[in-house]
């Protein structure tokens, strides 16, 4: 029977290109987005794949999707934790909504799905997590005070669960992605993504298909002997 991996925010950007990189392995993938249908539907006829819409930030939503996943595939293999906003802005001028919004989204999103998720996998004594934080969760950014705090708490999540989940045979790990090329970082101007560039040691900016790579590497049995674990994927802009 093929694998089924559920991504969050799967519509564009990295969550797409992870879609992509695991149906080209064979897996069958359930493609999450909330407003971006008309790009989640074409993907999931690219990939042979299945789209659903939820707010990943509303438990109910979540567990409705999560049901219908189940009814219709009958188990989950792997879960990605993808979905995320970020807003930039100097800390005191940030919203009460906005900030709430990235935690909703970022923190609560990610907290939703694996609650929902998790029990099919504690039955089957098998599953695979992986949850999308960014280099800011590890360090902290200037002007992104909120999302670099959503970010560091789903490291916190990540840790705390591998060792609360290890012993049922799930794997919890973290991928935390530098400067990628989505649509959240085209906020930035040319001269700001050159700038960037000369303080990575690879000198470039990453790509979606990047962060995807190492993503479903972390799904596959070869990394069964890894947990609770972030990796870094960032061109060498964090060591």
């Amino acid at each position: 029977m093929l694998k089924t991996v559920l991504i969050t925010g799967a519509s564009r950007g990295i969550g797409a290109a992870t879609a992509e990189v695991f149906a080209e392995n064979g897996w069958t993938v359930i493609i999450n987005y909330n407003s971006s249908g008309e790009k989640a539907h074409a993907l999931a006829e690219k990939t042979g794949g299945f789209a659903v819409k939820a707010d990943v930030s509303d438990p109910v939503q979540t567990e409705e999707m999560i049901n219908a996943v189940i009814e219709k595939y009958g188990k989950i293999d792997a879960l990605v934790n993808n979905a995320g906003i970020s807003v930039t802005g100097l800390f005191d001028l940030v919203s009460d909504d906005d900030a709430r919004r990235i935690f909703d989204v970022n923190v609560f999103g990610t907290l939703n799905c694996t609650r929902k998720v998790l029990p099919h996998m504690l039955k089957r004594r098998y599953g695979k997590i992986i949850n999308i934080s960014s280099m800011w969760g590890q360090t902290g950014g200037s002007c992104e005070v909120h999302y670099s705090a959503a970010k560091a708490a789903v490291i916190g999540f990540t840790k705390a669960l591998a060792k609360e989940t290890g012993s049922a045979g799930i794997n919890v790990n973290c991928v935390a992605p530098g400067m990628v090329m989505t649509d959240m970082t085209a906020c930035y101007t040319g001269e700001e993504v050159e700038e960037i560039k000369e303080e990575i040691p690879l000198g470039r900016c990453g790509e979606p298909r990047d962060i995807a790579e190492t993503v479903y590497f972390l799904a596959t049995e070869k990394a069964s002997f890894i947990t609770g674990q972030v990796i870094g994927i960032n061109g060498g802009m964090v060591i």
